[in-house]
C-alpha cells in the first residue's frame, strides 16, 4: 500500500552499551518503514549530548564517520514521518537542549492533542520555539517545571500533555521512556547481554529492531508508565492513573512490520487472521488470491488458506523507488503506480482474481491497481479490504487525510466499488477486525473506522482541519 495513510514515527533508546549510537542506528534501520522523511540519533558520553539528524533515509544519513561523532554508552533515535509540523530539518528529531534540569534530548512517536494550547501558554511565559513540531513543547514543559529533578520535571510535563505519546529521553547519566495512559502507540523493552557479562537495555517502537541488535524482548512499557534506566538500575513507576486502553489497531492492520510483536502480539498472526475472517465474511467466486504488496501479503495468505483459492504473487513491487524520479515529459498513464508495482501477466491472464489490500483511503491508488490487473488480462477483479471502511481522521499520530478526502466517509460501498472499477468490493467488519487481533477486553482504538474517539478531543485547530 502507498499513497494512502502515511507512516508515523519510530523511536529507539539504548542504555549501557559501548556502541550505543551504532545500535540506535541499526534499530532505526529496522524501523525505517515507520517514517522516511528524516532521521536522527543523540548520544551521551556522561558529559555532552551529541546529536546528528538529517532529511532522508537512515542508511544514507549515518555513515561510519557520522557515527564516530556520536560517542557514549547511551543513545536515543528517531525516524520521522510528519504528523504535526512542516517537512523541514528544524522538525527532525531528537530535539536536545541544555536547561536548568541539565542536558536532555527527546524523541516522540505520537501526536499531542493539546499541543496548540500548551504552546500558546508557554509562549506567553517567555518560551521561544524553533520548530513547529509538538515534541518541542515537551522539552519546554520540562524546562519550565518547578520540580528540581529531571524525573520530577518529566513527570510534571507528562501530566500536562494529552493524546498519544511514546517518548524516549536521554540525560547525562540515564535514559527515561514513557507511554501515554491510553497506550495508543507501542513501546517495547528489551535486554542486551554483552560479552563482559554486563547488561544493557533497549527500547523501540517495534521488536523487529531488537532482532537486528540481539536484544531479548522483555515486555512492553505499560500505558501510563515511566521507565528510568540509570546507574542505580531500572526503576518503573506509573505517572498517571490507569485509563481504558486504546491501542492503535492500525499498527496491526498496516503500520508495523509483520515480524514484530506489537502490544505483546504477533503482527503476522493478526494479519493472517484478518484475511481468514475476510474470506468467511466476503467469499468470492474466483480462481486466485493476489495481495497488494507488501502490506496485503499476510492477509492474502489468510484469505487463501481459508478459501482454498491458490495464493499468487501476481503483483511485483519495486523496492528501490527513491523519493524523486524523472518522469518522461510525454505523460505515461498511471506512471506513479507503475513505478512501484508491476503485474505478472502469466499469472493473471483470463483469471478471476481476489485482490487483497489492507485499506482504501482516497481510492485513487486502488482504482489504478484494478485497472492494471485488467490490462494484464484479469477477467474479473474482486477487491477485498482487510479492515473496515476508514471514515474518520486520526488525532493520535497517524497522518490521515481530512474527512472530506476519505472516500468511505462520503460514499457507500457500492459507490466506492464503481469508483475503483472492481467487479465486487467488500471490507472486513469491525467485529471481524476485533476478533482478528483478539481484542477480548476492548483494548484497541478503532476511531478511524467509527469516529468514536477515546479521549476528550481535541484542539480547535485540529477540529477545523478535519473540515478543510
Amino acid at each position: 500500500m502507498f499513497d494512502k495513510l502515511h507512516e508515523e514515527c519510530g523511536v529507539v533508546a539504548i542504555y549501557g552499551h559501548p556502541e550505543a549510537s551504532k545500535l540506535a542506528y541499526l534499530s532505526l534501520y529496522a524501523l525505517q518503514h515507520r517514517g522516511q522523511e528524516s532521521a536522527g540519533v543523540s548520544s551521551c558520553d556522561h558529559r555532552h549530548i551529541h546529536t546528528h539528524k538529517e532529511m532522508g533515509h537512515v542508511a544514507d544519513i549515518f555513515t561510519t564517520s557520522v557515527l564516530k561523532e556520536l560517542p557514549g554508552p547511551m543513545a536515543i533515535g528517531h525516524t520521522r514521518y510528519s504528523t504535526t509540523g512542516d517537512t523541514a530539518l528544524l522538525n527532525a528529531q531528537p530535539f536536545s537542549v541544555d536547561c536548568n534540569k541539565g542536558k536532555i534530548a527527546v524523541a516522540h512517536n505520537g501526536n499531542l492533542t493539546n499541543a496548540v494550547e500548551l504552546r500558546q501558554d508557554l509562549e506567553r511565559r517567555g518560551a521561544i520555539f524553533q520548530a513547529s513540531s509538538d515534541t518541542e513543547v515537551i522539552l519546554h514543559l520540562v524546562a519550565h517545571s518547578a520540580e528540581r529533578t529531571l524525573t520530577g520535571a518529566l513527570r510534571d510535563a507528562l501530566l500536562q500533555i494529552e493524546g498519544a505519546f511514546s517518548l524516549v529521553f536521554l540525560a547525562e547519566d540515564r535514559v527515561i521512556v514513557a507511554r501515554d495512559p491510553h497506550g495508543f502507540r507501542p513501546l517495547a523493552m528489551g535486554k542486551l547481554e554483552m560479552k563482559d557479562g554486563k547488561t544493557g537495555y533497549a527500547f523501540a517502537s517495534e521488536t523487529c529492531a531488537f532482532d537486528l541488535i540481539d536484544a531479548v524482548y522483555l515486555n512492553d512499557v505499560q500505558p501510563g508508565e515511566m521507565v528510568c534506566v540509570g546507574p542505580e538500575g531500572v526503576t518503573r513507576e506509573r505517572f498517571a492513573p490507569e485509563q481504558p486502553r486504546s491501542q492503535c489497531v492500525f499498527e496491526h492492520v498496516y503500520f508495523s512490520r509483520p515480524d514484530s510483536m506489537v502490544f505483546g502480539r504477533s503482527v503476522h498472526e493478526s494479519r493472517e487472521n484478518l484475511g481468514r475472517f475476510l474470506a468467511r465474511e466476503a467469499p468470492a467466486d474466483a480462481d486466485i488470491v493476489v495481495p497488494v504488496p507488501d502490506s496485503g501479503v499476510a492477509a492474502a495468505l489468510g484469505y487463501s488458506s481459508e478459501s482454498g483459492l491458490p495464493f499468487r504473487l501476481a503483483l511485483i513491487r519495486n523496492h528501490y523507488v527513491g523519493r524523486t524520479f524523472i518522469e518522461p515529459s510525454q505523460a505515461i498513464r498511471d506512471f506513479g503506480v507503475k513505478l512501484k508495482l508491476n503485474p505478472v501477466r502469466h499469472l493473471l491472464e483470463d483469471k478471476r482474481v481476489v485482490l487483497v489490500d489492507d485499506s482504501i483511503v482516497r481510492g485513487t491508488t486502488s482504482r489504478k491497481i484494478v485497472r492494471m490487473m485488467r490490462n494484464a488480462g484479469a477477467r474479473e477483479v474482486h477487491l477485498r479490504i482487510s479492515c473496515p471502511p476508514t471514515i474518520s481522521p486520526c488525532f493520535y499520530g497517524v497522518d490521515t487525510p481530512t474527512r472530506n478526502e476519505l472516500i468511505a466517509a462520503n460514499n457507500s460501498i457500492e459507490e466506492i466499488r464503481r469508483y475503483v472499477e472492481a467487479d465486487s468490493l467488500a471490507y472486513l467488519s469491525l467485529k471481524g477486525l476485533a476478533r482478528a487481533v483478539k481484542d477480548d477486553k476492548s483494548e484497541y482504538c478503532y476511531a478511524c473506522y467509527t469516529g468514536d474517539y477515546p479521549t476528550d478531543l481535541v484542539s480547535v485547530a485540529q477540529l477545523l482541519a478535519t473540515s478543510r
